[in-house]
């Protein structure tokens, strides 16, 4: 009996010292430099949301924060990197919706976004929005589709490749409206937008990042956003939402998202997520989310996960009902 005690005690007693051991650890942390991994191509908006959060956190935690743009393979080049990276608090990533609508649309994804990463915190959520080009003379969204379903040749509809938010985004429009657009796929939204400026396409759906200097030159125009009621987001306030435009329950948020790789240690996942909330509450860092559309969400590690989840089921369900096989 009093060697099962002695046991117990000197295994407590190193449990004890173990802890204390890491906590002495993680108290220095960070002490070195922390990637941040964006995995698409520098100058988009998810590139622009990503600088805003590593400049600001770079501050507060007294150590840089790097972005790491890795782009290739629809995204699938950086997270994989993010997702194999040692879970140690020196690795992040940006995930967002083409990272829900992925498993959906692709047969072999190299990662599992809720088994491979840990949530950080939510970030924020854009609308898309629906832009024709100036030469366009419907007045509303409305307009555009008793127009377009009154052609015997309903106008081409740009998105930015199979699968991605923009393609399920037309698709879900078609569907809705029951008029079988000619969709035309292009490399991005910039090329597309620029077609649809220059009326080689009907329209295209994007976020207002990717259309905003086009739309500022009077080349482009908005006619719709995508969510449940109307934005206070600058050049969309007076746009009208799904409800007002007759396709109530089609609502897009485009979002962002900090993750680390799975198994990080929970007090790093702690301490991150209190750094990028507060960043995401500084002057600085509002002023540039706003001019790029984003709607600032910050929240919990669980609030995130569930959120994944619930996303990553919906798109499931989506890519099923319009008919998208995984490819």
């Amino acid at each position: 009996m009093q060697a099962i005690q002695r046991r117990a005690f000197l295994a407590a007693g190193s449990a004890a010292l173990f802890g204390a051991t890491a906590q002495r650890a993680w108290a220095a942390y960070p002490d070195k430099p922390i990637k941040l991994i964006v995995p698409w191509a520098a100058g988009g908006s998810t590139d622009a949301i990503a600088r805003a959060m590593a400049q600001r956190m770079s501050q507060t935690l007294g150590s840089t924060v790097i972005v790491d743009n890795r782009p290739g393979a629809a995204g699938q080049i950086g997270t994989e990197a993010a997702a194999k990276a040692t879970p140690d608090g020196y690795t992040l990533a940006i995930v967002e919706l083409p990272h829900a609508i992925a498993p959906a649309v692709t047969a072999r994804l190299p990662y599992d976004l809720l088994r491979d990463f840990t949530p950080v915190t939510m970030i924020g959520t854009s609308p898309l929005v629906f832009f024709v080009g100036m030469d366009d003379d419907s007045r509303d969204f409305k307009t555009f589709v008793k127009t377009a379903a009154a052609r015997p040749m309903p106008p081409a509809i740009a998105h930015s490749g199979a699968g991605t938010v923009s393609h399920l985004a037309a698709e879900l429009l078609a569907s809705r409206t029951k008029i079988k657009f000619n969709m035309v796929p292009y490399r991005g939204s910039a090329p597309a937008l620029t077609d649809v400026a220059a009326g080689t396409v009907g329209g295209h759906f994007a976020t207002l990042a990717s259309g905003s200097s086009l739309m500022g030159a009077n080349r482009i125009r908005p006619l719709l956003v995508t969510s449940a009621q109307r934005v206070s987001l600058p050049g969309l306030k007076e746009v009208p939402a799904l409800a007002e435009s007759g396709l109530k329950g089609m609502e897009i948020d485009q979002w962002w998202a900090l993750v680390a790789p799975a198994t990080t240690p929970l007090e790093v996942i702690e301490r991150l997520r209190r750094e990028a909330i507060a960043a995401l509450d500084h002057p600085s860092v509002r002023e540039r989310m706003t001019s790029l559309g984003v709607q600032l969400k910050g929240s919990t590690t669980g609030e995130l996960r569930a959120f994944m989840r619930a996303e990553a089921e919906r798109w499931q369900k989506v890519a099923h009902d319009i008919g998208l096989q995984p490819q």
